[in-house]
């Protein structure tokens, strides 16, 4: 198999510089070790699980990856700031004792608290997390660099399905921005692009754009590994590129009110959004989405996704998934070279 080399993939010592999202509500063991095993790195979304689940999910992985008990883990976990503060806050230091080889942190209005922790948590230990963190702009990313020095910067784009600040640019007009300012920084952090991502050759260019890697969730979802039901894959495989769009309608719905000011979802458009646009109060729209679960309808269930939805149409293997990208990103690369 071939191996794209960059600063990310020998700081994970991967083959590959994929990562796949921790979508909380999507990923699962099987999933995450598929990714891992076929070259790549996998991440769990803690969500608001409680940290015996969590812990349960990486020893899970570590038995798909014949890994012993006290053996560190070659995958990350994904947590959610405002989720911890709202839920239980030591729920990450139990996570951290698993020995993950990364934690990733976002969305709260305090991430520098918890890279804080996992640094001091890991002071007293051999093991050292490889802390990454999601920026929607140019000044979180130079906060993230400067005052919390993390070793990994996410550059997430409105492209991206799931949580996100509402009014951050495209992907490909943030990312040179912050590349532009994080080069200036002494040992600054890496920096992957995350957002509307699904495809070999979007990698390609996104790493000629100068970074270290991508991150994809969307298209990890189109995967047997991924624990959406048939329904909601239904729904992603009818999906175009105009068929998501970004709300809070989704949360209030779900009954999910705890994101920051500012901070939407993107995910698949349908009954639920149209229920916010005709005027509905939050009662009656949220009267309606309990009466379609309890019904079994898919008019109002909530598929978080990326525009990259509308780029992929089947569903395969994790495996063969990670297989494809990798060729296609390959492909690309070398078809890139011809052009000096």
């Amino acid at each position: 198999m071939p191996t794209i080399k960059t600063r990310l993939s020998q700081l994970l010592n991967v083959d590959i510089p994929i990562i796949s999202a921790p979508m909380a509500t999507a990923t699962s063991p099987d999933l995450v070790a598929a990714v891992t095993a076929a070259g790549g790195f996998g991440l769990l979304g803690a969500g608001n699980a409680p940290s015996s689940k969590v812990r349960s999910d990486i020893r899970a992985v570590k038995k798909k990856l014949n890994l012993g008990d006290d053996d560190p883990v070659p995958i990350g976990i994904g947590f959610v700031a405002c989720v911890l503060d709202k839920f239980n806050e030591q729920v990450l230091e139990e996570v951290l004792e698993e020995k993950t080889r990364a934690v990733w942190l976002a969305f709260g209005t305090d991430l520098g608290k918890y890279v804080s922790r996992v640094r001091a948590f890991d002071s007293k230990r051999d093991h050292k997390s490889i802390v990454f963190v999601i920026v929607n702009s140019v000044e979180e990313a130079i906060k993230a660099a400067e005052e919390w020095k993390v070793d990994v910067i996410v550059v997430q784009g409105i492209e991206a399905g799931g949580h996100g600040y509402s009014k951050t640019p495209p992907l490909f007009d943030l990312v040179p921005q912050i590349l532009n300012q994080v080069k200036k920084i002494p040992k600054g952090p890496l920096v992957v692009a995350a957002g509307g991502v699904s495809t070999g050759k979007q990698i390609a260019a996104l790493l000629t754009l100068g970074v270290d890697g991508v991150v994809l969730g969307t298209r990890f979802l189109f995967t047997p590994e991924c624990v959406y039901t048939d329904q909601q894959k239904e729904e992603l495989l009818k999906a175009g590129l105009y068929s998501t769009t970004r709300s809070v309608a989704f949360d209030e719905v779900s009954r999910l009110p705890f994101w920051p000011e500012g901070y939407d979802g993107r995910a698949i458009s349908n009954a639920i959004i149209e229920d916010s646009r005709s005027g509905l109060d939050e009662e009656s729209r949220k009267k309606r989405f309990q009466e379609a679960q309890a019904t079994g309808a898919n008019t109002h269930l909530v598929v978080w996704a990326g525009i990259g939805a509308g780029l992929v149409d089947r569903i395969l293997p994790v495996t063969e998934v990670v297989n494809e990208l990798r060729d296609e990103a390959v492909a690309a690369l070398k078809a890139a070279s011809q052009l000096i």
